[in-house]
Protein backbone atom coordinates (compact mmCIF):
# COMPACT_ATOMS: atom_id res chain seq x y z
CA UNK A 1 0.00 0.00 0.00
CA UNK A 2 0.94 3.38 -1.31
CA UNK A 3 0.01 6.65 1.39
CA UNK A 4 -0.30 9.40 -0.03
CA UNK A 5 -1.02 12.66 2.74
CA UNK A 6 -3.84 14.55 2.34
CA UNK A 7 -2.09 17.96 3.71
CA UNK A 8 -6.41 19.72 4.22
CA UNK A 9 -6.01 17.74 7.51
CA UNK A 10 -3.03 20.14 8.55
CA UNK A 11 -2.90 23.71 9.70
CA UNK A 12 -1.35 26.02 6.61
CA UNK A 13 0.36 27.84 8.84
CA UNK A 14 2.32 24.75 9.87
CA UNK A 15 3.17 23.41 6.63
CA UNK A 16 6.63 24.68 6.49
CA UNK A 17 7.48 23.04 9.60
CA UNK A 18 5.55 19.28 8.79
CA UNK A 19 5.81 18.55 5.82
CA UNK A 20 10.17 18.85 5.57
CA UNK A 21 9.67 16.49 8.20
CA UNK A 22 7.72 13.36 6.45
CA UNK A 23 9.75 10.03 6.20
CA UNK A 24 9.37 9.90 2.49
CA UNK A 25 9.44 6.08 3.54
CA UNK A 26 6.52 6.31 5.14
CA UNK A 27 4.66 8.69 2.64
CA UNK A 28 5.21 7.81 -0.43
CA UNK A 29 2.64 11.21 -2.36
CA UNK A 30 1.75 14.62 -0.74
CA UNK A 31 -2.03 15.02 -1.77
CA UNK A 32 -3.14 18.55 -3.07
CA UNK A 33 -6.52 18.93 -3.03
CA UNK A 34 -7.65 21.91 -5.14
CA UNK A 35 -11.16 23.11 -4.18
CA UNK A 36 -12.76 26.14 -5.75
CA UNK A 37 -15.56 26.69 -4.15
CA UNK A 38 -17.70 26.17 -7.14
CA UNK A 39 -17.62 22.08 -7.90
CA UNK A 40 -17.01 21.73 -4.10
CA UNK A 41 -18.46 24.62 -1.52
CA UNK A 42 -14.83 25.06 0.20
CA UNK A 43 -12.09 26.87 -1.26
CA UNK A 44 -9.08 25.53 -0.19
CA UNK A 45 -5.63 26.23 -1.98
CA UNK A 46 -4.55 26.33 -5.77
CA UNK A 47 -1.36 26.75 -7.28
CA UNK A 48 0.58 29.13 -5.04
CA UNK A 49 0.55 26.70 -2.44
CA UNK A 50 1.29 23.80 -4.33
CA UNK A 51 4.13 25.17 -5.50
CA UNK A 52 5.21 26.19 -1.61
CA UNK A 53 4.51 22.68 -1.04
CA UNK A 54 6.64 21.18 -3.41
CA UNK A 55 9.86 23.11 -2.41
CA UNK A 56 9.31 21.98 0.79
CA UNK A 57 9.90 17.81 0.32
CA UNK A 58 11.30 15.59 -2.38
CA UNK A 59 8.18 13.59 -2.19
CA UNK A 60 6.18 13.44 -5.22
CA UNK A 61 3.02 15.80 -5.41
CA UNK A 62 -0.74 13.84 -5.61
CA UNK A 63 -2.82 16.83 -7.23
CA UNK A 64 -6.39 16.37 -7.31
CA UNK A 65 -8.71 19.20 -8.97
CA UNK A 66 -11.75 18.95 -7.17
CA UNK A 67 -12.62 22.11 -9.85
CA UNK A 68 -15.43 22.20 -12.60
CA UNK A 69 -13.35 22.60 -16.10
CA UNK A 70 -10.62 21.04 -15.32
CA UNK A 71 -9.21 21.71 -18.59
CA UNK A 72 -9.55 25.65 -17.50
CA UNK A 73 -6.77 24.87 -14.54
CA UNK A 74 -4.49 22.09 -15.20
CA UNK A 75 -1.77 23.84 -17.23
CA UNK A 76 -0.16 25.46 -14.02
CA UNK A 77 0.03 22.68 -12.49
CA UNK A 78 2.21 20.31 -14.98
CA UNK A 79 5.05 22.39 -14.34
CA UNK A 80 5.72 21.27 -11.43
CA UNK A 81 6.25 17.62 -12.20
CA UNK A 82 3.34 15.61 -10.01
CA UNK A 83 3.63 12.22 -10.31
CA UNK A 84 -0.78 12.88 -10.64
CA UNK A 85 -3.13 15.21 -11.84
CA UNK A 86 -6.47 13.85 -11.17
CA UNK A 87 -9.65 15.07 -12.48
CA UNK A 88 -13.13 14.29 -11.95
CA UNK A 89 -15.29 12.41 -14.05
CA UNK A 90 -18.47 14.35 -13.63
CA UNK A 91 -16.37 18.02 -13.83
CA UNK A 92 -15.19 18.12 -17.91
CA UNK A 93 -16.44 16.62 -21.51
CA UNK A 94 -13.10 16.43 -22.63
CA UNK A 95 -11.75 13.87 -20.61
CA UNK A 96 -9.75 11.98 -23.41
CA UNK A 97 -8.16 15.28 -25.01
CA UNK A 98 -7.35 16.36 -21.10
CA UNK A 99 -5.90 12.88 -20.15
CA UNK A 100 -3.34 13.12 -22.95
CA UNK A 101 -2.13 16.72 -22.24
CA UNK A 102 -1.63 15.64 -18.78
CA UNK A 103 0.14 12.57 -20.08
CA UNK A 104 2.67 14.44 -22.75
CA UNK A 105 3.55 16.76 -19.57
CA UNK A 106 5.50 13.56 -18.37
CA UNK A 107 2.82 13.33 -15.17
CA UNK A 108 0.47 10.44 -14.84
CA UNK A 109 -3.67 10.71 -15.20
CA UNK A 110 -6.09 10.24 -12.63
CA UNK A 111 -9.89 10.27 -12.87
CA UNK A 112 -12.03 10.35 -9.52
CA UNK A 113 -15.61 9.13 -8.72
CA UNK A 114 -17.68 10.33 -6.59
CA UNK A 115 -19.61 7.68 -4.05
CA UNK A 116 -22.70 8.20 -6.99
CA UNK A 117 -20.84 7.82 -9.62
CA UNK A 118 -20.82 3.68 -11.34
CA UNK A 119 -17.31 2.26 -12.08
CA UNK A 120 -18.63 1.44 -15.75
CA UNK A 121 -19.15 5.27 -16.34
CA UNK A 122 -14.98 5.24 -16.72
CA UNK A 123 -15.09 2.03 -19.50
CA UNK A 124 -14.16 3.83 -22.68
CA UNK A 125 -11.69 6.37 -21.34
CA UNK A 126 -9.58 3.03 -19.79
CA UNK A 127 -6.76 3.38 -22.46
CA UNK A 128 -5.87 6.92 -22.04
CA UNK A 129 -5.49 7.01 -17.59
CA UNK A 130 -3.54 5.55 -15.01
CA UNK A 131 -5.30 5.71 -11.99
CA UNK A 132 -8.92 5.68 -11.02
CA UNK A 133 -9.52 7.64 -7.46
CA UNK A 134 -12.35 6.06 -5.55
CA UNK A 135 -14.35 8.75 -3.18
CA UNK A 136 -15.76 7.02 -0.36
CA UNK A 137 -16.80 10.45 1.17
CA UNK A 138 -19.04 13.07 -0.57
CA UNK A 139 -16.15 15.76 -2.34
CA UNK A 140 -15.44 18.84 -0.16
CA UNK A 141 -16.33 18.03 2.93
CA UNK A 142 -13.12 17.43 5.44
CA UNK A 143 -13.65 14.45 8.04
CA UNK A 144 -16.50 12.45 6.96
CA UNK A 145 -16.83 8.58 7.76
CA UNK A 146 -15.91 5.77 4.51
CA UNK A 147 -19.23 5.48 2.89
CA UNK A 148 -21.59 2.04 3.30
CA UNK A 149 -20.86 0.13 -0.09
CA UNK A 150 -17.06 2.05 -0.51
CA UNK A 151 -15.36 -1.47 -0.51
CA UNK A 152 -17.60 -2.69 -3.12
CA UNK A 153 -17.04 -0.23 -5.47
CA UNK A 154 -13.46 -0.17 -4.81
CA UNK A 155 -13.31 -4.66 -5.93
CA UNK A 156 -15.56 -3.76 -9.02
CA UNK A 157 -12.93 -1.11 -10.44
CA UNK A 158 -10.06 -3.16 -9.27
CA UNK A 159 -11.53 -5.99 -11.30
CA UNK A 160 -12.46 -3.58 -14.53
CA UNK A 161 -8.68 -2.89 -14.43
CA UNK A 162 -7.50 -6.20 -13.52
CA UNK A 163 -5.23 -7.00 -16.68
CA UNK A 164 -4.54 -3.30 -17.24
CA UNK A 165 -1.53 -1.23 -15.42
CA UNK A 166 -3.96 1.10 -13.78
CA UNK A 167 -3.53 1.98 -9.97
CA UNK A 168 -6.75 2.61 -7.83
CA UNK A 169 -6.61 5.17 -4.92
CA UNK A 170 -9.28 5.79 -2.41
CA UNK A 171 -9.87 9.18 -0.90
CA UNK A 172 -12.20 9.33 2.42
CA UNK A 173 -12.50 8.04 5.77
CA UNK A 174 -9.27 5.80 5.79
CA UNK A 175 -7.76 4.74 8.81
CA UNK A 176 -5.84 2.22 10.98
CA UNK A 177 -9.56 0.53 11.09
CA UNK A 178 -10.00 -0.21 7.54
CA UNK A 179 -7.39 0.19 5.04
CA UNK A 180 -6.58 -3.36 5.41
CA UNK A 181 -10.27 -4.06 4.28
CA UNK A 182 -9.07 -1.30 1.71
CA UNK A 183 -6.39 -3.14 0.49
CA UNK A 184 -8.03 -6.69 0.17
CA UNK A 185 -10.62 -5.03 -2.13
CA UNK A 186 -7.87 -4.06 -4.54
CA UNK A 187 -6.80 -0.39 -4.02
CA UNK A 188 -2.97 0.21 -3.97
CA UNK A 189 -2.80 3.93 -3.01
CA UNK A 190 -4.88 5.79 0.16
CA UNK A 191 -5.64 9.24 0.99
CA UNK A 192 -4.93 9.63 4.18
CA UNK A 193 -5.22 12.71 6.49
CA UNK A 194 -6.68 12.83 10.12
CA UNK A 195 -5.16 9.57 9.99
CA UNK A 196 -1.80 10.90 9.49
CA UNK A 197 -1.84 14.43 11.05
CA UNK A 198 -4.54 14.50 13.99
CA UNK A 199 -2.64 12.45 16.32
CA UNK A 200 0.92 11.63 16.65
CA UNK A 201 3.65 12.02 14.45
CA UNK A 202 2.89 11.24 10.66
CA UNK A 203 5.77 9.10 9.71
CA UNK A 204 5.10 7.09 11.98
CA UNK A 205 1.72 7.23 11.71
CA UNK A 206 2.11 6.20 7.28
CA UNK A 207 4.72 3.40 8.40
CA UNK A 208 1.64 2.05 10.92
CA UNK A 209 -0.52 2.11 7.90
CA UNK A 210 1.32 0.27 6.09
CA UNK A 211 2.19 -2.62 7.80
CA UNK A 212 -1.42 -2.76 8.78
CA UNK A 213 -2.54 -2.98 4.85
CA UNK A 214 -0.45 -5.58 4.65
Amino acid sequence: MKISASILATSITQLGRIIPSINPEAVDYIHMDVMDGNYVPQISFGEAITREVKELTTIPLDVHLMVKKPEDHFQKYLDLKPAYVTFHQETTDFGVRLSDEIRKSGSKVGISLNPMTPVTSLKYILPYIDMILIMTVDPGFYGQKFILGGLDKIKEAADMVSHLPIDIEVDGGVNASNIADIRKAGANICVVGAGLFKEGDPSSNGLNLKKLAG
